[in-house]
This record gives C-alpha cells, structure tokens and sequence, in this order.
C-alpha cells in the first residue's frame, strides 16, 4: 500500500500522522477496487435487500454480487512494472525514500511489506544495478486495448505488462499520464475484442453498494465489496481533490483498479487508502468516474493533459473576511495576487477581489474554483462573478493553459497571520524606512506576544500593503483605515499581508 500519487504528494500528507495514508501501488503492489450501488437498482435482478435476521428465518436468501462480477472481472488486470533503477534516477529517489526514516507516511507501509524485487525484502542490501518490480491494478476501458490504471503504478516504467483474469499475459505501452489526478492510460496492440467496461455517467450516493476487483498483494482477481462512505473528499493530494470514500477493503495492489456500481459501471478508480497499520481498515478514496473520463479522453487524444489556467493565488473566504468585506455569506475565493501578465490580471481582476461563480455556477471555496477551472480547456471563454470593493460585476476572460509547474494554488485555511495598529500588538514602521522591506506598506517592527496579532501568528518582518483595501505607507494611514471600519460597524478588516513567502489576506477583528 505504499504507493504515492504523484511526485509532491509524500510530503502534503505527512500531516496526517499518526495516522497513515497510504497509496495502493507504485514501486511495491496496486490493485483493483470495485464499488456497488444500491441493489434495489440493480439490473441483475437484486431487487430487495433481504437482512440476515431473515435470512436466518429461511424467508430469502441474502443477495450476492455473483452476477455483477462474472460480468466486470474479465476487463480488470493485474499490472506488473519493471523500472531501471540506475537508468532512472527518480525512481531510485523514490525507492531510497521509501527504505529511509518514517517521515513519510507511506515509508513505514514499505518497510513493513517489503518490495518485490532483486536484491531483497525489507531492511536487505540492494544491488547498486537493479530492476525494481512493482505491481497494480488496472481495467480495459475499449475493445481494442485501452486501459486505465493509477499514473504512480506506471511512473517511470521500462516496461508494463498486463494480466487477465484468465491468465493470459500481454506487453502493453504507456499512452499518457496526468500525476496531478494520478492517472494514466496504457494500451495493449493486437487485439480488438478485450473484454470492457464503462464509466458511470452518475455520481454515487452515499451509501450506495460498492464492489472492489483487483490484485491485493499480487493475488489478482480478488472481490471485496462496501458502500460509497462520502463524497468530495479532500486527503491533502493537491488542488483538484474530490474523491470518493469507500469501505470495500483495498489493499497494497489495488491502486488503478475500478469502483463499480450495481450496474457494472465503473464510479472510481482506487488510488489510495487512509490506514493506521497499513493494511485496510475501510477508508478508501476512489478517483471519480467524471474527472476521469475528462482526463482519459485528453491522454488518448494528445498523451497528456492541458488545463484552463487564470493565475491567481487564490484563498477561501472565512467568516472574518466575509464580514470585513460585506459579504453576506462566507463564500466563494478571494484573490491574494493576481500573476503579471495572467489572464486575470489582463482582465482587471485585482488583490482582494472575491470570485464567486464561474459560468453561474456558484462557487464555494478555493479549491473548487481551481477544480472548476481545471475542467475548462485553454482558450475557453469564461465569465467570472466578481465581488470588487463592495458592488459585484461580471468579468469575461479567455483562460489560459496551465504551465507545468505552475498552478493557481489553493488556500487551505492555514493559520493566517493578523496585524492591526499597536491597540492589536503591533508595532509598525513605514517600509521605505527599513532596509530590505520594499517601498510600498509598512512592516511589523514588534509583537506583543500576548496580543491578538501575535495570536493570528503575525510575525516580525511582516509587511502590512493594504488595509481594508486601501494601500497604507504609514501608521497614520493604518489607523485611519481600522477606525473607518470600526466606525461602519465592521466587527473585522480585511489586511493584506506580504512576507518572504507570500502575500495573502488576512481579517482582523476589531475590539
């Protein structure tokens, strides 16, 4: 189960611990997972749910899931890599990463099962040359040899070859992958008639029926089943989180298999698993059917994946900024800094603006806009709600392509740091006066450390550029700018705070 979703998401998860979230298969063992609607809508004939107490008093018997699987398991495979590991160097930091300390919350998982490959188990010296084996989990999406699996099961592979659950074994190639959604589409030549299955076109319900097939610890064609847990779940992996949680066991192995519903059709793909021990305690995360029919469309199309790109840093809008702004409810994403030259920055769009729907569509935080936008292609048209210094507007733009490396990244309610006049704590200078601050704001010379800013994590250094989106040079323009929002009946203002990592905004309350 110690897999990893793409290359940074080793270090977004460590705050999970003591706990442990752990990928289902990338330089070790990944699998299959298959999820099941409610059997009342199954058209295999599970029209009723019959409980054991029942079934103990010889009414009916308890439904299966024996029609469903002999129906789906023939398109699901087992997939098994080899990768060079002196030829490619990330692999070898991947697998020196997943032998060190217990940093990482997938290196423990690593130790404990051991890699399958030359050289030994867990803790035995390894060859200096060597090839590392890892296995998965994957499924045919077409009768001609398109399949799907977990891009962190195929990253970096000299080879990839596919088994069926009869048996028979075949080479297949990499066609794309996208590590940002950790998926990747591979394709076996030759044939036309591989058994398939579908992407569901309806997103599960909670408490839906799940069934999971797929090659737990190198035992290919394994079935377990659950039910759909939740929805739009956020594990730390990057901006475009939105996974479902199931119950049905998965385990190291099942990485890049399918989720399906009573009908057969596939509602996620398994990519990771939330686990204290290692092994599976039920909390599974499943990349939706939705994201991955967009993403699977666009590798088959062009082998990778371009997204719709606005450059803006962007944050949630807390209750404390909602007030400070005047907005009614606690909403939508407020810009910290638009990126020069950035469609958004083109478009007018300016620090403190809050976006508040794409298309009409409302939206709830930072990180749905990034979802939503990222579902967008280059070049599309798209009209943005704005709320601009206290009246909204609508602003039309044509968004750009999202650079590689580069991305509008998502707040995700960190502590922010809190400044106000020397009434909040403060201590505050003109930043003209202090050598290295820049011209513009004025920086926190102190902090009290009893005080309320010191309590928000404002630290010394920190430069003060507006106040409640007015900019400031000095303290008298501070001061001014606290007691017109203490005088409009704002319980809170709005500051935009710069230091040497980033800018952001802030609310302050008001005493």
């Amino acid at each position: 189960m110690n897999d990893r979703v793409n290359s940074d998401t080793t270090t977004s998860r460590k705050i999970l611990r003591p706990r442990r979230l752990a990928l289902l298969g990338t330089v070790a063992a990944l699998g299959v997972a298959v999820l099941a609607a409610s059997p009342a809508s199954s058209q295999f004939g599970l029209n009723s749910f019959v409980g054991p107490a029942q079934a103990a008093e010889g009414a009916a018997t308890p439904p299966g899931f024996g029609d469903l699987v002999s129906k789906v398991k023939p398109a699901v495979i087992s997939v098994r890599v080899k990768i060079d590991q002196d030829n490619d160097k990330s692999a070898m930091l991947q697998q020196n990463r997943m032998d060190s300390d217990e940093d990482s919350p997938f290196d423990q998982f690593s130790r404990q099962f051991g890699f399958r490959g030359p050289g030994g188990m867990n803790g035995m010296p390894r060859q200096r040359h060597q090839m590392i084996t890892g296995e998965g989990s994957g499924f045919f999406i077409s009768a001609d040899g398109y399949a799907v699996t977990n891009n962190h099961v195929v990253d970096h592979a000299e080879s990839v070859q596919v088994t069926m659950d009869d048996g028979t074994s075949y080479t297949a190639k990499v066609v794309g992958t996208d590590p940002k959604t950790d998926l990747a589409l591979i394709k076996v030549d030759g044939k036309k008639d591989f058994p398939f299955v579908k992407f569901s076109d309806q997103k599960p319900r909670i408490g839906d029926w799940v069934v999971a097939v797929g090659n737990p610890f190198g035992l290919g064609g394994t079935v377990t089943a659950g039910i759909v847990s939740a929805n739009g779940r956020d594990i730390g992996n990057g901006p475009y989180d939105d996974f479902i949680q199931i119950d049905a066991p998965i385990n190291k192995g099942n990485s890049g298999g399918p989720a399906f519903d009573m009908n057969g059709n596939v509602i996620g793909v398994n990519t990771a698993i939330f686990s204290p021990s290692g092994g599976s305690v039920g909390i599974g995360f499943d990349i939706p059917a939705s994201t991955a029919k967009l993403v699977v469309a666009q590798l088959k199309d062009k082998g990778s994946v371009t997204r719709g790109w606005l450059g803006v840093q962007v944050q949630p809008v807390s209750a404390e900024i909602a007030d400070s702004l005047g907005l009614k409810e606690a909403r939508g994403a407020i810009v910290d800094n638009p990126q020069d030259g950035s469609p958004a920055a083109k478009a007018g769009i300016e620090a403190g603006d809050v976006i508040t729907a794409v298309n009409g569509t409302a939206i709830k935080d930072s990180r749905d806009l990034a979802r939503t936008i990222a579902t967008l292609a280059p070049g599309t048209s798209v009209k943005l709600d704005v709320f601009h210094k206290g009246a909204s507007k609508t602003v039309t733009l044509a968004l750009g392509e999202l650079p590689n490396e580069r991305q509008a990244k998502a707040g995700e309610g960190k502590a922010q740091s809190n400044t106000g006049t020397p009434r909040l704590g403060l201590s505050l200078a003109p930043a003209g006066d202090v050598q290295g601050a820049g011209q513009k704001g004025v920086v926190v010379t102190e902090v009290d450390p009893q005080g309320p800013a010191a309590q928000r994590g404002i630290q010394t250094g920190d430069v003060i550029l507006n106040v409640g989106g007015k900019a400031v040079t000095n303290v008298g323009d501070v001061r001014s700018e606290l007691a017109q929002a203490k005088s409009s009946g704002k319980s809170s203002v709005l500051l935009q705070v710069k230091n040497a990592e980033t800018t952001r905004f802030v609310a302050v309350p008001l005493a």
